[in-house]
């Protein structure tokens, strides 16, 4: 039986990996995309567009889906997200809209539609700051941001979805990296290598003590195929897990000295006297280990620089003015908001907005 999958947010960061790797593992799948658009221009160098690889693609803001869309998928993929810190201080009030209201109503529409399963990419984050060693998934949460909040929120009011015909599965994710058809550079790794890259220097704003898990974005597509097709145990309808390996937790300096390592000639500048990062915890995965052994992460963390790497010089190569700011995604939407094209709310504005429609 062919499978069918709605995957929202698909044309971000994340997004172009994953439907790469489930249109690969399910060739003969139905796949649909939907997202709306805020960063669909955000193309690194990519030899064609991603969407080429649904069979079609929705243009729709994710506070304004129908039920009736959901008619006939088996899953819902969530990865629509205002999707950092610094763009969940700047828009506190659409990150709740989009990564929290918006998220349950779509998992309750699904589910009244008769979707089987929803996969939420979740978020590491919800652990904060913490000091006791590596959080499993039974420790206190202590979430210190709107996106944070919004994550464990949504995670909270989805369990309240989830029964024997309706299964929920939230991937509490590290912080991301890796290459991406639309690069992100607002992530520590990719920023480090881009650095390194650009100017052949590294600067830490703290003193480089602060932890971080990390997973390249293959690995989390690895994660989202297992999540689409696990079978629950009686009682296990819901579940939210950590996905990583135990090995990559990361201090920042760790990270900065990987990249000099792989990349060399490298300057890091360490700033000591910076103010604690309170964004620094260490993750168990041990129970992903668990209970999904055959797909366990599996790019190393070279691997990744490497791939940065090769892709970011590609794009310069093609592009000789290449440059941070179209991957840094607060100043995608800070230029939008400056020309008029997005609200104060982060909805289109009628010129220039992507139409609410499908393209196959």
């Amino acid at each position: 039986m062919s499978r069918k999958i709605l995957i929202t947010g698909n044309m971000g960061y994340v997004g172009p990996a994953v439907v790469a790797h489930l249109r690969e593992v399910w060739p003969d799948a139905y796949l649909a995309g939907l997202d709306t658009g805020y960063f669909a221009h955000c193309l690194t160098d990519a030899p064609g567009l991603p969407e080429r690889q649904l069979d079609v693609q929705y243009f729709r803001d994710v506070r304004d889906v129908t039920p009736e869309i959901f008619d006939g998928f088996d899953a819902v993929v969530q990865l629509a997200a205002i999707s950092n810190d610094p763009m969940g201080k700047a828009y506190e009030d659409a990150t709740m809209a989009i990564n929290r209201s918006a998220a349950y109503r779509i998992a309750e529409m699904a589910k009244s539609r008769s979707v089987r399963s929803v996969v939420f990419a979740s978020s590491c984050s919800v652990y904060g700051f913490a000091e006791a060693g590596a959080r499993t998934e039974t420790d206190a949460l202590n979430p210190l941001t709107a996106y944070a909040r919004s994550k464990i929120e949504t995670e909270t009011l989805l369990q309240e979805l989830a029964d024997e015909t309706f299964s929920v599965t939230c991937l509490r994710f590290p912080t991301a990296c890796g290459m991406s058809d639309r690069l992100r550079l607002d992530l520590v790794l990719n920023d480090f290598v881009a650095s390194a890259i650009l100017h052949g220097r590294i600067k830490i704003l703290s003193d480089g003590t602060p932890w971080r898990p990390l997973i390249d974005i293959r690995d989390m597509a690895l994660a989202i195929e297992w999540a689409i097709q696990r079978r629950s145990p009686v009682g296990d309808d819901f579940l939210a897990i950590n996905v990583g390996r135990n090995e990559c937790n990361y201090q920042v300096r760790e990270l900065a000295e990987a990249v000099r390592d792989c990349l060399g000639d490298v300057a890091i500048d360490v700033n000591p006297n910076a103010a604690p990062d309170k964004r620094s915890y260490q993750v168990d995965f041990s129970r992903y280990r668990e209970l999904a052994p055959r797909h366990l992460p599996r790019c190393s963390l070279e691997q990744t620089i490497r791939d940065l790497a090769s892709g970011i010089r590609a794009a310069r190569e093609a592009n000789p003015a290449f440059a941070p700011a179209p991957h840094i995604r607060l100043g995608v939407l800070e230029q939008y908001r400056k020309t008029g094209r997005l609200s104060a709310d982060l909805r289109w504005q009628t010129e220039g907005a992507p139409a609410a429609s499908a393209v196959a």
